[in-house]
């Protein structure tokens, strides 16, 4: 069991190993979309890479998110695999959002035997989630709705 400082110590280490391994600009909040952003997530379960819709306005997160969800096959025959959608995710504050993300368990940040692993699957999924914005991001971004 490691105490807060050398757990924060320890997940320092980890993001900057990664970045030294993986040197590169991720896209993460420069979607050009107000509260739409991909995210890197590790614990001490599992890796994940996350696409989090936070907007305010409920209406505009949905048609975010379903603009995603009408993309489903594409994304998940040509780019990641495995992914989980859901329209309303209660993160532990108990704001809901919208969250599409793919995970990798058994994995734990606290092990540095599977640091490797994990920066192999950030760097896997993250690199194939940005390819399809890349790719699609004109239509996601094209939001018509009446508010």
């Amino acid at each position: 069991m490691y105490s807060k400082e050398e757990a924060q110590r320890l997940k320092r280490e980890f993001w900057i190993e990664f970045a030294e391994k993986y040197p590169r600009k991720w896209i993460l909040y420069d979607t050009k979309i107000k509260d739409f952003s991909f995210k890197f997530f590790a614990d001490n379960k599992k890796a994940q890479v996350i696409i989090d819709i936070e907007h305010r306005n409920d209406d505009k997160r949905i048609v975010y998110f379903e603009k995603l969800e009408s993309l489903k096959s594409i994304l998940e025959d040509e780019f990641v695999k495995d992914l989980v959608f859901e329209k309303n995710f209660t993160l532990e504050s108990g704001k809901t959002i919208s969250r599409v993300w793919v995970e990798k368990l058994q994995l734990s940040i606290s092990n540095r035997a599977h640091w490797d692993a994990i920066f192999d699957f950030f760097y896997k999924k993250m690199n194939a989630l940005e390819m399809f914005y890349w790719e699609y991001g004109d239509y996601i971004r094209d939001l018509e709705i009446n508010t």
